[in-house]
């Protein structure tokens, strides 16, 4: 039950009560103690806990503060440890910490979205899919003396990201320290994950011999696209399969071999009636599912939907302080990205409480994730000061269906309208007349060319 300071602001404000609830949840200091006790390998605890840091850095990337300084200032009584201290934790935390802080909240918050019933459609009915693409971190600042003389941009390191597009949420992060690294390095990784009956979809980076066959071999299945130098043998002519508005549909079967094992796979191609704005004339995916559960057409709009990932990605960049200059230590920066990731699955999991009372299409299509965070920002702080910690303790304890309950109590009070998208109508292009410069009139006053003057 909600106290009833918790129960006020709940009217007036009933999203960013479900966010923090559902943070209090997500950011359980135990349950974040005991991960970093069973990854680490480094780093160790000593006065600053590792759930101190993940609330102080989680309150700068959704935007509350503006760095971790300003954070660390706000915090710094109750922390009592220094601010180097903090930078030091923050730099230190391993990469595998980073992987498993999302991993393990995304199958909590995973079990959470299918109790509130806010699931979206099936892509394809009796498969679970992942989707995987590839983010590089943008450059930081060269705050470390081995930057300071070097005019390239420092990159702090790149991942594979996997969304599941069922429930939204990103699952799974397979980080990599080194910016120049070629994500086929992290491919091993990701098939230790890949699951029987499980379909994976991704772009032609990910598209090697060895990864297609380890998918395979693992009773999984793939839409990936075609890479241009993959080697394949042909089994039959490339035949006609229909017309669509895209353009036209062909088929054909091949064969990949890769260390010592053969596999039979589909290569679906669609020639497009117009280029796409980077010049392909054609989309060509290799699939192994077999035509009864996906025909081609079917196959070619399952690869359609890989632009999810590529959604989730820009939502994070756009919305939340994922990539942070200042964090120029890899470790730090691979942290806050994973952070950003936790930060838009509470996000996804908001948008599904309403979803389980307004409907999918309808939360999907009109729901602004920037008001939405607008709101929490705007609110969060003097929420925090009126209300002590302790009302926000009893989110802690809530099991999944009391939580999926409270959750969808809170979302009926939220009003739609305050956070409906805007989106733009597509201008007609018109023929303006070329603007001469008069060297004599450098500048113009407005209110003498709006008074007619």
């Amino acid at each position: 039950m909600l106290s009833e300071i918790v129960k006020r602001f709940a009217q007036e404000s009933p999203i960013s009560v479900m966010m923090r609830g559902v943070m209090e949840s997500v950011f359980r200091p135990e349950r974040l103690d005991d991960i970093f006790e069973r990854h680490a390998k480094v780093q160790y605890q000593r006065e600053l806990l590792f759930s101190t840091l993940v609330n102080l850095l989680s309150l700068v990337v959704c935007g509350i503060h503006p760095s971790m300084n300003a954070a660390y200032r706000k915090k710094a009584d109750e922390m009592n440890v220094t601010r180097n201290a903090v930078y030091e934790k923050l730099n230190g935390v391993e990469p595998q910490v980073s992987r498993a802080v999302l991993k393990e909240t995304a199958a909590e918050l995973s079990k959470l979205m299918d109790t509130m019933g806010g699931k979206s459609a099936p892509l394809l009915p009796g498969y679970e899919i992942r989707i995987l693409d590839g983010n590089g971190l943008a450059s930081t600042e060269r705050r470390l003396k081995v930057l300071r003389e070097v005019a390239s941009a420092p990159l702090p390191g790149k991942s594979l990201v996997v969304l599941d597009p069922e429930r939204r949420l990103a699952v799974d992060i397979f980080p990599c320290e080194d910016g120049h690294a070629q994500e086929r390095r992290l491919f091993n990784q990701v098939l230790s994950e890949v699951q029987t009956g499980e379909v994976w979809i991704a772009d032609r980076n990910m598209c090697t011999q060895g990864f297609l066959v380890g998918i395979a071999q693992r009773d999984a299945v793939f839409v990936i696209r075609e890479h241009q130098n993959l080697p394949y043998q042909a089994l039959s002519e490339l035949s006609f399969i229909e017309t669509v508005d895209a353009g036209e549909i062909f088929e054909q079967r091949i064969e990949l071999r890769y260390d010592g094992h053969r596999v039979e796979l589909r290569r679906i191609v669609l020639q497009l009636a117009m280029p796409t704005r980077h010049g392909d004339t054609d989309i060509v995916v290799f699939t192994n599912l077999p035509t009864t559960v996906a025909d081609a057409s079917t196959s070619l709009k399952l690869y359609r939907n890989r632009w999810q990932v590529e959604g989730l990605l820009l939502t994070v960049t756009m919305n939340f302080e994922g990539e942070i200059k200042t964090l120029a230590y890899p470790k730090a920066a691979l942290f806050s990205f994973t952070l950003a990731l936790v930060a838009y699955n509470i996000l996804a999991i908001i948008k599904g409480a309403l979803a389980s009372v307004h409907g999918v299409e309808t939360i999907e299509e009109t729901v602004s994730d920037f008001y939405v965070l607008d709101e929490l920002q705007g609110v969060y702080r003097g929420m925090m000061i009126a209300i002590p910690s302790e009302h926000w303790q009893s989110f802690q304890d809530l099991s999944l269906v009391a939580m999926a309950k409270q959750l969808s109590v809170l979302a009926n009070q939220v009003n739609l309208k305050r956070f409906r998208k805007q989106p733009r109508k597509s201008k007609k292009k018109k023929n303006k007349k070329p603007l001469v410069h008069d060297p004599k009139k450098p500048h113009v006053a407005t209110a003498r060319l709006l008074s007619g003057q």
